[in-house]
């Protein structure tokens, strides 16, 4: 089931592209791809070949050096963010590519980044799996995604807001996966030795009109087939008062929330750590729970 428009998100992340004050809405996919990065650099050792998915600008490559990968290809399906990825010392390749279709051959890849890119996936496990395929064995993948309770102010009141206005209400915040489901999702693709973890970042806005502005401005406006095409200015203004009475700041800004899942998996490999087999140890945990305590033996 197809629940995002893809052709409509290349359109809206072209036209964010194409605008003369690009990078001031960049803040969040600066922050988010500088801690993918930091992740990367946890790892120790080099990656001859690795492969950034969703690139945008290159918002992970910027934060590498060239000691870690040595060389780096960048997907996206927008060309007019490939034109306008920022300046590398990693020799790299740009490749107009939608994440749903990678046109990699398998075990190609050292290492697999993406960031804020994936949420927007219609086949989230089947894009897991090829990332999984187009990686060499004991190959890594880390990513970062919006999910959880991301822009739940923004999502409650427009709902609140229709309701109140129009009588019923449309979804106009995207639904994100939970952080929950995230390991499954990762562990049905084939990947071991999983790390999942949630970061929440919240940015305070003057009002909910700059909270979509900037949406829009970073290509990340609602792209399902089933979004409403507007929202009436009393709807509107209602959301407003709203957002301000509900969850407004004592110097009048409101937050918006952003939740980002983080995620690590390895290829398998025989060199990778295994658990042992059930029944094979020696120590019960009858015996742990005895460690420490005073010893009942009678004293001569």
């Amino acid at each position: 089931m197809n629940v995002f428009d893809r052709t409509m998100k290349r359109r809206q992340k072209n036209w964010a592209a194409s605008l003369q004050d690009s990078d001031k809405y960049d803040y969040l996919r600066d922050e988010v791809g500088s801690r993918v990065a930091d992740r990367v650099y946890d790892i120790t050792r080099t990656f001859p070949l690795a492969l950034e998915i969703g690139c945008g600008k290159s918002h992970i490559a910027e934060h590498l050096h060239k000691e870690v990968v040595k060389q780096l290809f960048l997907t996206d399906i927008s060309e007019k963010s490939l034109r306008n990825t920022r300046e590398s010392e990693i020799p790299t390749n740009c490749v107009m590519a939608d994440e749903e279709f990678l046109p990699f051959k398998e075990n190609t890849f050292d290492l697999v980044v993406s960031s804020l890119s994936l949420h927007w996936i219609n086949d989230l496990p089947g894009a897991l799996r090829q990332i999984n395929q187009v990686l060499k064995p004991d190959g890594v993948f880390i990513g970062a995604m919006v999910g959880g309770e991301t822009l739940y102010e923004l999502r409650c009141s427009l709902q609140l807001a229709e309701l109140e206005r129009e009588g019923g209400f449309s979804p106009h915040v995207s639904p994100y996966t939970a952080v929950t489901d995230l390991g499954n999702l990762l562990g049905q693709a084939g990947f071991s030795m999983l790390t999942v973890d949630i970061d929440e970042i919240q940015v305070h806005y003057p009002g909910i009109l700059e909270v979509m502005s900037d949406l829009q401005g970073m290509g990340e406006s609602n792209c399902a087939w089933n979004r409403k095409s507007m929202l009436h200015r009393d709807t509107i203004l209602a959301a407003a008062a709203i957002y301000q009475e509900m969850y407004g700041s004592e110097d009048g800004s409101v937050p918006a929330t952003f939740e980002i899942l983080y995620m690590i998996g390895w290829k398998p490999h025989d060199s990778q750590a295994k658990p042992a087999k059930r029944g094979s140890a020696n120590v019960s945990f009858g015996d742990l729970s005895k460690i420490g305590q005073p010893s009942t033996k009678d004293k001569s």
